[in-house]
């Protein structure tokens, strides 16, 4: 994928949409138990161990933003698709507590982890808070109910892809398929990136063939945006990914340039090096030539332009949506 012309459209309209929902989510949290709020606090960045106030990287808020487009999609006001905005975002804080508790991860967004700083315990009880409060969230919104109809569909979809995804690890280098990979990306991280963006349609009264079309639109962006990422969590840069150069070979990840490589020539000789610790350059390296690279690419770009003639025929769907897709797609490539 070449370098694009910055976008700088995007950035804007996630601090506009994060600016928007912002109040209603601190409201929401601050309706949790003290220190169940307060590990939610910890969880968005927003404080420390004990409370006090911190600016600590948060995540970029782009489930929030599409709630809030989705509802313009509809030719809604954008608040229409806060109450979905915050219900996201709840859910995908709540997803980040249990992932990071099953793969181990103890660190994120260059902090330690929620478990790591206050206990796993604590930390279930954190990301079960956070569910139950987005379910809360949604019922109470108008139209809450369809609402929360695509949100338990999207959820089925999510643990499905969470559980594809924990035994993957378990299997042999060979025993994924880039196929069987590329679906469970579109459930683990498509569905809420769908659900996001159909969430604040449907909260924005739009007909049920726009809600399945700008969740289908989502779904794309979602297998198009782990697509990226893998490439970044192989080839990317420390200094803007947070993650060790390299960092998916060495934790034995099987990302979707891994997976292509292994199904080729090089299949056999990549399997020894990644089996052979102090090795992933050179992995890395086998996996590029093999193509490993340039197939997560151009995938990502098939979706991307899948996505992108989904939007093609809403015609409500507005140049902010259109640039934010490509702002997530071709981020730090």
């Amino acid at each position: 994928m070449t370098a694009p012309a910055p976008v700088t459209a995007a950035p804007h309209v996630l601090v506009r949409c994060r600016d928007l929902v912002r109040p209603a989510l601190v409201a929401a949290v601050g309706r949790l138990h003290p220190w169940v709020g307060e590990m939610a606090g910890y969880a968005f960045g927003w404080c420390e161990v004990g409370g006090s106030p911190a600016d600590a990287p948060g995540g970029k808020g782009v489930r929030q933003a599409l709630a809030v487009l989705g509802a313009e999609a509809a030719g809604a006001p954008a608040e229409r698709g806060v109450p979905a905005a915050v219900a996201v975002e709840l859910v995908h804080a709540f997803s980040l507590l249990h992932d990071d508790i099953m793969d181990g991860d103890a660190t994120r967004r260059r902090r330690p982890a929620l478990w790591q700083a206050y206990g796993t315990g604590p930390a279930v009880l954190a990301g079960d808070a956070l569910f139950a409060l987005a379910v809360e969230t949604l019922t109470a919104a108008p139209g809450g109910p369809g609402a929360l109809r695509l949100l338990s569909a999207a959820l089925a979809d999510l643990v499905h892809g969470q559980a594809d995804d924990l035994l993957f690890a378990g299997r042999p280098w060979t025993g994924v398929s880039a196929r069987e990979y590329r679906v469970m990306a579109e459930r683990k991280t498509g569905a809420l990136l769908g659900c996001a963006v159909a969430l604040g349609a449907a909260l924005g009264e739009a007909p049920a063939a726009t809600v399945g079309s700008l969740d289908l639109a989502g779904r794309h962006l979602g297998v198009a945006f782990q697509l990226v990422d893998d490439v970044l969590g192989i080839w990317g840069d420390p200094a803007v990914t947070g993650k060790p150069v390299h960092g998916d070979l060495r934790e034995r990840k099987k990302t979707y340039p891994v997976l292509v490589a292994l199904g080729s020539p090089a299949g056999p000789r990549l399997a020894q090096l990644l089996d052979t610790p102090g090795h992933a350059g050179a992995a890395a390296a086998l996996i590029e030539e093999a193509g490993g690279r340039a197939a997560a690419l151009a995938e990502a770009r098939r979706h991307t332009a899948r996505a992108e003639a989904l939007l093609a025929g809403e015609p409500l769907a507005s140049a902010e949506l259109r640039g934010l897709l490509d702002y997530l797609v071709r981020r730090d490539l």
